[in-house]
């Protein structure tokens, strides 16, 4: 008899070697930033109200919790985290809620949500958080600026993010318990601008977030990019009203780690399973450029302009089924 096709057994070894690296990576580098203490924040609810007067008393309870945290960041002596929060607590910055314990939750528009009539929801994958936020404060501009007038941009950093390379970050946890939240406030946003088109941006294993809350979701469209996959294996089965869209860079790394998903004996189910870009996952496929993994906002690229198209509601270019 033939032997039996080596490339399953090969993805397999792969993935296993990744999460031997991954759980033999010292910690502590990850665990640093949920280690800086905060202040418990002002108890604001959920989002009932897009009027300018109420948003503006939400931004300004907001800007007051950043800056105590601030403070708190800088006695304790961590100085990067203070000034990066202290770039966050700047006049017109506009804060619908934040959390500085446990490494931080915030939740961020770029624009007027008042008035919009197209809402763009970035939502981030490993990697990030409160030190590095600048990057995602770019990103945000960035699309803002490309959607023009009638459009805010939400910066959705719902959940403590998984360092890039880490047992976290090849698992559905956290994703499973972030989802409820990005719900919440997808809900709450179609519920203060019912008329609004909602776009939910999701980027690597924020994609993964985004396919958890898909079913009964409230967004127009999901958008998975430079995603490793997202714990499913077609887009049938996230059981979401939503357009889905998938992308991916020419030069993102993600395209090398393997798209299968593996019972681990006494560890967890490690891998996201096909790859959303892939025929078999049936999303819509737009043409994202020859940019790298962090490089799909950057301005003028070909991946900013199509997911600024989508966003708009119109037609990408390149996009296919």
């Amino acid at each position: 008899m033939p032997d039996r096709p080596r490339r399953p057994r090969l993805r397999r070894t792969l993935l296993a070697a990744l999460v031997t690296f991954a759980v033999a990576v010292p910690v502590s580098g990850a665990a640093r930033p949920a280690a800086v203490p905060a202040p418990a924040p002002t108890a604001l609810g959920p989002l009932r109200d897009a009027s300018p007067a109420a948003l503006e008393k939400r931004y300004a309870v907001s800007r007051q919790d950043i800056r105590a945290a601030g403070r708190m960041a800088a006695g304790h002596g961590d100085l990067k985290r203070a000034a990066s929060l202290r770039a966050m607590a700047a006049p017109g910055r506009q804060f619908l809620s934040f959390d500085g314990r446990d490494g931080g939750r915030s939740v961020e528009v770029t624009g007027a949500l008042s008035s919009a009539r197209r809402i763009a929801v970035l939502v981030p994958g490993a990697g990030v958080g409160l030190d590095a936020y600048g990057r995602l404060r770019r990103d945000a501009t960035a699309l803002r600026e490309e959607l023009g007038e009638g459009a805010a941009v939400v910066v959705w950093l719902g959940y403590r993010s998984p360092a890039t390379v880490s047992p976290a970050a090849l698992t559905t946890g956290r994703a499973d318990e972030a989802a409820p939240g990005l719900r919440a406030l997808v809900d709450g946003l179609r519920a203060v601008r019912p008329a609004a088109l909602i776009s939910l941006l999701c980027h690597s294993y924020g994609s993964v977030i985004c396919a958890r809350s898909a079913s009964g979701t409230a967004a127009d469209s999901l958008v998975l990019y430079g995603s490793p996959g997202v714990g499913v294996g077609d887009a049938r089965s996230l059981r979401t009203r939503a357009r889905v869209w998938a992308g991916r860079g020419g030069g993102d790394w993600i395209a090398r780690v393997p798209h299968v998903r593996v019972r681990v004996p006494f560890v967890a189910t490690v891998g996201f399973g096909t790859d959303p870009v892939a025929e078999e996952f049936g999303a819509e496929v737009f043409d994202a450029g020859d940019g790298g993994h962090s490089d799909y906002l950057l301005p003028g690229s070909r991946s900013m302009t199509n997911l600024a198209r989508i966003a708009a509601g119109a037609e990408p270019s390149g996009a296919s089924r």
